[in-house]
Order: C-alpha cells, then sequence, then structure tokens
C-alpha cells in the first residue's frame, strides 16, 4: 500500500468533519483547567467583567458589587477585573501598564488595554479608548442624565475585549477559564463568543432586568453581530436587539442577586418582557438566586467616615452621627426620628411613594434625610418638598460616601419603597449600623429583613400599606427597650460577602465541568470520524 501525505490526511478529514485545519486543533487543544480531576479544587482563572467599580466611579449597587465580590472570591481563585478606563481612572494615582491591543472590529474603534494593580493585589483590565470612555458625566449618562448615544459601541467594545481575553487574542499573558458577565452592558461578550466558536463559558449575572440595551436592528453591522443571530432565540427582543438577552441566551448560567428575584423574574409582574425565557431557563436548572453581601468596611466601630465611631449599644455614638446629620442638612435640632433615603432618584426606588407619606412623617415628629441622584422630575420633586418643610426635611442632589454613611449611622429607620429590587444593599448597610429598613415586600428585600426584628415590610404598594409599616416603626420608636432589641439584631449583620464564596465557586465549577464533559463528547466524536475516515482513505490508496 502507498503512503499517504499528512497535509493530505489532514485536508480529507477536515472536509469530511466540516471544520478547517485550525480549528480542528482549536478543538483538540483548548482545555479549560480546573474542570475535574485533580485539578478539581485548584484555583479558577476568572474574568469578572463590568461597566462600573466602586474603587473608581460607581453609580449604583453594581460598582459595590464589583468592587468587594472579586476581592471577596480573590482567596480563593485567580481573578482579575475588566473595566472601561474612565477619565476617573486616568485621573488616579494608579499606575497603568499597557499590557496588551485590540484591532477595531466592524464599527467598533481598536483599543490598549492597561493593567492597574490595587493596594491589596486586586488586577483591574483597564479598556483605553478614550474617544469613547474618557468622558464627563457617569459611566452611561452626561451631566444632565442623557444616555449617550454611542452606549451600543462604548458597551459592544467591553463586550468584545472581554470575549477577546478569553480567546487570548488580546496579548495578555493570561487567560480566563471563564467569563462573569454583569448587566447589559456587558451581555454581549457572551454573543461573541458564541459567533466565534469560542468555548470559554460564561456566567451572567442580572442585577437590574429593567435596564436591557435594547437597540434599533440597524446597529447589527456596527456591532458585528451576524445577521443569523437577530431572530427570537437569538437577540431579538420586539423588533429591536438585546444586549441583555445575549447574555441570557448565551451563557451557560444566569443568576440574580436574590432568591425571591429569581423567581418574581419568571412572572409577568417582573419579568419585563423576558419571562418566558427566563423560566424556561429555571426549568433547566440554568437561573439562580445568590444574595449579594457587604463588607468588612461597613462597620460602625471602626468606619473612618462617621462623626463618631460606636459600637451595639453604644447609642451615644449613634446619637452624634444623627446631630452631624441634621447639621450638614440644616435640620433642626429634634429628639424624635430620623428617617433617611440613600438612593437613586428613580422611578423603581418608589420616591413617589415617600414624597406621599412626607407630611405625616413630619406631623407625628420625623424628619428626613434624602441623598442621591437621578431623573430629573424626581430631583425637582424632593427639592420642592424640602421647600416645603424647612427644617424637617433636607435633601441633597448628589452623592458623596461619607455622608451616605454618616446618614445611615445616624438614622433610626431607612425608608426603601422600592416598585422592585433585585438585591438591595442599602437595607444591609442600614442594619449595619443600626437603622431599621422600612421596605416593600419584593425581591432581596424579603430575603434580608426578618419583620418586625431586623425592620419593617409592606406587602401592597400603597400609600396606606406604606403609612401602615412607617406607623408601625413609630410605635416601636417609642418602645423604648423594643427599639434598641431590633436595632441590636440588625447590627449582628449576617449578610456578608463570605457567603457568597461557596455558591459562586460551586457554580463556576458546575459550569467547567460541563464544559469539560461536552468537550469529551465533541472530541470523542472526532476521535470516531478519524478513524472511520483514516481507514477511508487507506483503503482508497493505491
Amino acid at each position: 500500500m502507498g503512503s499517504v501525505a499528512l497535509g493530505d490526511v489532514t485536508r480529507l478529514l477536515s472536509d469530511s468533519l466540516g471544520l478547517i485545519p485550525e480549528e480542528a486543533r482549536v478543538v483538540r487543544q483548548h482545555r479549560p483547567a480546573g474542570g475535574g480531576g485533580k485539578g478539581r479544587e485548584s484555583p479558577l482563572q476568572i474574568l469578572f467583567v463590568t461597566s462600573e467599580i466602586a474603587d473608581f466611579v460607581k453609580v449604583g449597587g453594581l460598582g459595590d458589587v464589583s468592587s468587594a465580590l472579586p476581592r471577596a472570591l480573590a482567596a480563593h481563585h485567580d481573578i482579575r477585573v475588566l473595566v472601561p478606563a474612565y477619565r476617573e481612572m486616568i485621573a488616579s494615582d494608579h499606575e497603568i501598564k499597557p499590557v496588551g491591543t485590540l484591532p477595531g472590529f466592524a464599527g467598533l474603534p481598536a483599543c490598549e488595554i492597561g493593567e492597574i494593580t490595587c493596594h491589596d493585589g486586586l488586577i483591574i483590565y483597564v479598556l483605553l479608548c478614550p474617544e469613547l470612555y474618557e468622558r464627563e458625566g457617569n459611566p452611561y449618562c452626561d451631566d444632565m442624565g442623557i444616555g449617550w448615544d454611542d452606549n451600543d459601541i462604548r458597551f459592544g467594545r467591553l463586550a468584545l475585549a472581554a470575549a477577546e481575553i478569553a480567546s487570548g487574542h488580546a496579548g495578555i499573558d493570561w487567560r480566563p477559564q471563564l467569563l462573569h458577565l454583569n448587566d447589559w452592558p456587558t451581555a454581549l461578550a457572551a454573543g461573541y463568543l458564541h459567533w466565534r466558536d469560542e468555548p470559554t463559558p460564561c456566567v451572567f449575572t442580572i442585577h437590574n432586568l429593567a435596564y436591557q440595551g435594547t437597540y434599533d436592528p440597524s446597529r447589527r453591522q456596527a456591532l458585528g453581530i451576524p445577521e443569523e443571530a437577530l431572530t427570537i432565540d437569538g437577540l431579538e427582543f420586539h423588533g429591536n436587539l438585546s444586549f441583555l438577552k445575549a447574555g441570557i441566551v448565551y451563557s451557560s448560567r444566569i443568576t440574580t442577586v436574590s432568591a425571591t428575584y429569581a423567581r418574581e423574574i419568571t412572572t409577568p409582574e417582573f419579568g419585563c418582557g423576558l419571562e418566558g425565557l427566563l423560566a424556561s431557563k429555571a426549568e433547566e436548572g440554568r437561573l439562580v438566586g445568590i444574595p449579594n453581601g457587604i463588607d468588612d468596611s461597613w462597620d460602625p466601630r471602626t468606619d473612618t467616615h462617621l462623626a463618631q465611631a460606636f459600637a451595639t449599644n453604644d447609642w451615644r455614638g449613634k446619637r452624634a452621627n444623627a446631630d452631624y446629620v441634621r447639621k450638614i442638612f440644616g435640620l433642626a435640632v429634634n429628639n424624635g426620628p430620623l428617617f433617611a433615603v440613600v438612593s437613586r432618584l428613580v422611578h423603581q426606588k418608589g420616591l413617589d411613594m415617600t414624597i406621599g407619606v412626607a407630611e405625616s412623617i413630619v406631623r407625628a415628629g420625623g424628619q428626613i434625610v434624602f441623598i442621591g441622584r437621578g431623573e430629573l422630575p424626581v430631583e425637582n420633586a424632593l427639592c420642592n418638598l424640602a421647600a416645603r418643610f424647612p427644617g424637617s426635611i433636607g435633601v441633597n442632589i448628589g452623592f458623596d460616601e461619607g455622608e451616605a454613611r454618616c446618614m445611615y449611622a445616624g438614622s433610626d429607620f431607612l425608608l426603601m419603597p422600592s416598585r422592585f429590587e433585585p438585591c438591595g444593599l442599602s437595607q444591609m448597610y442600614a442594619q449595619r449600623f443600626g437603622s431599621l429598613p422600612i421596605a416593600h415586600r419584593t425581591g432581596g428585600l424579603a430575603d434580608t429583613i426578618e419583620d418586625g426584628v431586623t425592620g419593617f415590610l409592606f406587602d401592597d404598594m400603597t400609600l396606606s400599606s406604606y403609612m401602615h409599616a412607617i406607623q408601625r416603626a413609630l410605635t416601636v420608636f417609642q418602645a423604648t427597650d423594643l427599639f434598641y432589641a431590633m436595632r441590636r439584631a440588625a447590627m449582628a449583620g449576617r449578610y456578608h460577602w463570605r457567603q457568597s464564596i461557596e455558591p459562586y465557586t460551586q457554580l463556576y465549577r458546575q459550569v467547567l465541568s460541563e464544559q469539560v464533559l461536552s468537550e469529551q463528547v465533541v472530541n470523542e466524536a472526532i476521535h470516531d470520524d478519524v478513524d472511520s475516515n483514516v481507514g477511508k482513505v487507506m483503503r482508497a490508496t493505491p
């Protein structure tokens, strides 16, 4: 029997299998480590992709999560963060070391990747593209609160960078086994990996389903999205393309930030039009709720932001913070209850409800302080409210971390009548600092507040239901022993990021084990075809 050139065999096998030689090589060689066997308990390499991080820029709870969760996981894994290089990062005193470059693709510009090593060792990759990210305003909007017209390009570029790092095409001497994506600005990464037949799996966390990143389908080409992806089984959503749907469709697992919210988003009331898709993921066991937590900086005994540090039962220290808050908000000296609102000023947060009960609180001898920014009509309504009740209601349109912490520390109650709340962090911060939350029984609020023990919950999103909870709180405020007992229970604070390490680790390992199993099935099929086709080639050779 005559000999056959190796190249000819490779070509014939590739044709038979529908693979080009390079694709066959990738299928054979790519193996995520840590997925099974002796390496199962070894540290995993994870890229945490986010649009904000509290170290540099924070708009909401995602910024806190992106700073705290990777740090909690870093005790067990090699986890790194990818975030756009906003002007705050460029202006910081952190050295940015160039580590990679990425070419342009479709309408997405070329960019560079820099590396920041934080003081505690956390590595942050920053996407350097001045024309996209170095702007006034916040990551999503200009100074007037208007979203950037090119947000699809800005966050498409972030998502593609994550996919390119995962596939080893960014020039970085490090490659993740898994991407952890967060909310719609990062969700398209799962799609890019799928469309390029890259095997790196994704875990996609929905922090708020209401923000979906939907764009006109005419943007498809600029984003480099293949035409076949714009179907009901892909990114198409009511005639538009949806970034968030890409994360749901193409990720191996979808997580939310509380168990209750994971159930809620499979219903029409909370599913934002995606309840059917999410219900199917839940039925497949691919949708889970893992609660957020808070980190060790939220300790009233050591927090340097406070007017006076204090411990459990040190109510004089708490009073010192209340006096400070009243002073900076221009409130009158008062022995009545102090209510706080620390929130994005948007419809979701139920600020209209608090405006509706404000007069009753003031008439009962209470005072209210607000801090936050958001929708202009809500901001204006709060400023008008403060003008109606000078000395009793104070408003700060903006955000200052120190002031916010003093508000948690100085207030008796936190008002949080959210229409929906995937997890919520404010109620955890408040409880840790001895402020009892008054909240709507929804999402993470229902999971983290024990009604009548660590706070007060109301069921119906009505003024009467909300006011009834506030009246319960005012009654407890007068019953000093019960009030202090509830404070102590709230300050015991069992919600910490440490509780999330094991659930996320188990989830990551499960996803990677499934990936290894899937590749083994593919390889077995390839080897079977190789054996069969080699036999055919050899028999056909004279």
